[in-house]
């Protein structure tokens, strides 16, 4: 069989992380079967289907490298194609026209609440015969649904799943105002787009029963289904925008590499044995259906966190440093220069010891690129007259050193402590104080390659006692 997959998301907003979940399952069951992932966007609900969701949409799949093998398809595009199925249907005896009146389905719905239960269509039409239909009413087209029985599915992820027909009843394929409904349309582009495979969350399963009997009224071979538990908050709630960000693009701003995140939503619900972390090679080769969990899995932002600073361990430097610019741009409030890229990049290796997201690369690259204005209190406490007297005899000593590397500057500075009868620390922590206004930052000797000869110098200079504020 050849392997045929689609994410069908409705642009009625962001990509959500369920979908982006979604999304990556069906990438890479295709990729694993060498098979082919398409993208249909599902966009007949023509008020909230804006070009702004559609694009984010697109966006969060193209920074996700979730790419897909060919054009998109457009539903909107398509009614047509749906309104002739929905036609054939009815000509072949499957489906028939509906007269029943808005009052009449209204009178439906009050008596199904006061019984408590759902509200089922009585199938009034499904034999009555057309000559005694009202004129004042424009039919719907309904499709003949079984009465006896049971649909059966056997998913991929829940097993074998059942639903009386009793329960299933004759449902509206085509409105009376001519346009098809989602459950018609689902299953005429799934077959046109000849989807093997249908991966989606099971908040869709009960619309499977349904879509399932629509593929056996045209005698359609049908997909396979694969129905994903939702994801849910920390606490076990629908994942909302209360636990935090749901958006695709909420984790980009935040400065998530979309590796991380890929490998985070895919052991949010699948497993390999322990395996954590997964690289998207290794994630291809590797992914089956059966490893899919059946119950709801629980977002830790932790945890995605310490995924993303797995991953920024393993990035190009490069890379992070074109990344994590435009972050320190606008902490600057001003563009980087080619030299500042050249220093960000050449900083790279110490910054992302410590970081957890690009954000946090930021923060920490931010006095690079601008003297400290303030000290914070630890700061200050290093900076007293003492130590700013040896921070002079310290310039003093390391503006004449022929080379300026990591290993000469702690020679130097290792041997000017042994001068001082000091500890190291007693040179090296007021040395960062001056060179970052803070205690905490890469390896001091780095922080010096990286600043230059001029810079630090200049700074150590700036070290005296009138230039220095102090904040809490």
């Amino acid at each position: 069989m050849t392997v045929v997959t689609r994410f069908a998301p409705s642009p009625t907003g962001m990509l959500h992380i369920g979908g982006a979940r979604t999304a990556l399952f069906n990438w890479l069951f295709a990729r694993h079967h060498g098979g082919t992932f398409l993208l249909r966007v599902e966009d007949t609900d023509r008020e909230r289907s804006t070009p702004e969701a559609i694009q984010a949409i697109l966006d969060g799949l193209h920074w996700l490298e979730l790419h897909w093998d060919e054009a998109a398809m457009y539903q909107s595009a398509r009614a047509e194609r749906h309104a002739q199925v929905a036609h054939h249907l009815l000509e072949t005896g499957q489906a028939y026209r509906c007269y029943a009146s808005k009052a009449e389905l209204d009178a439906m719905r009050e008596r199904a609440r006061a019984e408590g239960r759902p509200m089922r269509y009585d199938g009034r039409w499904r034999d009555h015969d057309p000559a005694d239909a009202p004129a004042d009413v424009t039919p719907c087209i309904r499709i003949k649904m079984p009465q006896e029985g049971e649909t059966v599915i056997a998913d991929r992820v829940q097993g074998r799943v059942t639903v009386p027909n009793a329960q299933l009843d004759d449902m509206v394929i085509l409105r009376a105002d001519g346009t098809p409904t989602y459950n018609l349309s689902v299953v005429v582009d799934d077959h046109d787009m000849g989807v093997s495979h249908v991966i989606r969350g099971d908040d869709h399963l009960t619309n499977a029963f349904r879509q399932t009997q629509v593929y056996r009224a045209l005698s359609w071979v049908e997909p396979e289904f694969a129905h994903i538990p939702l994801i849910h908050g920390p606490d076990g709630a629908k994942m909302s925008k209360r636990h935090g960000a749901v958006s695709v693009s909420a984790y980009r701003e935040q400065g998530y590499l979309p590796e991380a995140l890929r490998n985070y939503l895919l052991r949010l619900g699948w497993g390999h044995g322990d395996r954590e972390i997964v690289p998207t090679e290794e994630a291809i080769a590797l992914f089956n259906l059966e490893n899919v969990g059946k119950s709801a899995a629980r977002f830790d932002f932790d945890k995605l966190k310490s995924f993303n600073a797995h991953y920024l361990q393993e990035a190009d430097d490069d890379r992070l440093a074109r990344l994590t610019a435009p972050h320190v741009a606008e902490r600057l409030d001003r563009e980087l220069t080619h030299s500042e890229h050249d220093m960000l990049r050449q900083a790279m290796p110490g910054l992302k010891q410590r970081a957890k997201t690009l954000v946090d690369l930021a923060d920490g690259a931010v006095f690079y690129f601008q003297r400290p204005q303030t000290l914070t209190q630890k700061a200050a406490k290093q900076l007293d007259d003492t130590a700013r007297d040896r921070l002079h005899r310290l310039a003093a000593t390391v503006r004449d050193l022929t080379s300026w590397d990591e290993d000469t500057l702690e020679s130097a500075v290792r041997e000017f402590a042994a001068d001082e009868d000091c500890k190291l620390g007693q040179v090296a922590q007021p040395l960062r104080a001056a060179l970052t206004g803070t205690t905490v930052s890469p390896g001091i000797f780095e922080v010096m390659v990286v600043l230059g000869r001029t810079e630090t110098l200049a700074r150590l200079e700036a070290a005296a006692p009138d230039n220095a504020a102090t904040v809490p």
